[in-house]
């Protein structure tokens, strides 16, 4: 089985995050980068799956050259081979993302492409629809459990309220959702393993972003919080509080 899986490489999320002076980006000075908690879930499926029925693993990511350390981390779980696609930095428009790796995936022959559900810093969740257009395939998003038998495709997916089942046959777009599986840990041998994978580096040409980011702010400061007392005497002036105030009941 030929597996690609899409990763990006995303800021902690235990980063203290800071402006830029325009407030149009973020001050990237001090903040150290990670592989994306979704792709994690996408890159431990394609190593389950290639355990189980054998192929190759191949990560794919589109950035800087920074971005290969997530990349790395990607190769140190146990993936075969890494395509970067090299740019000055990530398109703020998903739709120029999914063209870029539409240009790679054409040429992989893969059966199955597997990438996170969302990337965290974003939150866009557009990338494997787009994907599944721009390719030509069928998509299924938010997928907490695949079985595949053969080029026969079952899987879980999260709705509002309830889980839906899909049925299709590769290849395949999946973007993994928090539950499919737990990511391994990545070994020393894995580790050094990876810093001796030698990238494929490849250029493409990236259309102009039709995204404009006007302007970011901090979320609202909260207020602090209020101590009415530490028995049931407080509960009346609690629930005239919680209608009152804070307007919730």
């Amino acid at each position: 089985m030929n597996i690609a899986v899409c990763v990006k490489q995303v800021p902690d999320t235990e980063a203290r995050i800071k402006l830029s002076d325009d407030k149009k980006n973020v001050n990237e000075d001090e903040i150290k980068f990670i592989l994306n908690p979704y792709d994690e879930f996408a890159v431990e499926e394609a190593l389950t799956l290639q355990e189980k029925h054998g192929g190759d693993v191949t990560i794919i990511s589109l950035g800087s050259e920074r971005t290969t350390s997530a990349m790395r981390s990607a190769l140190a779980m146990g993936a075969n081979k890494a395509i970067h696609i090299k740019a000055e930095k990530n398109p703020a428009d998903p739709l120029v993302v999914a063209e870029a790796l539409t240009q790679v995936l054409k040429q992989g022959n893969y059966d199955l492409i597997l990438m996170g559900k969302q990337a965290i810093d974003d939150d866009h969740t557009q990338v494997p629809s787009i994907l599944a257009e721009k390719l030509d395939m069928p998509a299924v998003t938010v997928v907490i459990k695949l079985d595949i038998n053969g080029d026969q495709i079952v899987a879980e997916r999260e709705v509002d309220g309830a889980h839906e089942i899909v049925e299709c046959k590769m290849p395949t777009i999946i973007s993994a959702q928090r539950g499919l599986n737990e990511p391994r840990y990545a070994s020393l041998k894995g580790i050094m393993k990876a810093k001796k994978v030698q990238m494929e580096e490849i250029d493409v040409q990236l259309n102009q972003d039709r995204l404009e980011i006007i302007g970011l702010n901090y979320p609202p400061e909260k207020s602090p919080g209020k101590i009415i007392g530490e028995s049931a005497d407080a509960v009346p002036e609690l629930l005239k509080l919680l209608h009152e105030e804070a307007k919730v009941i």
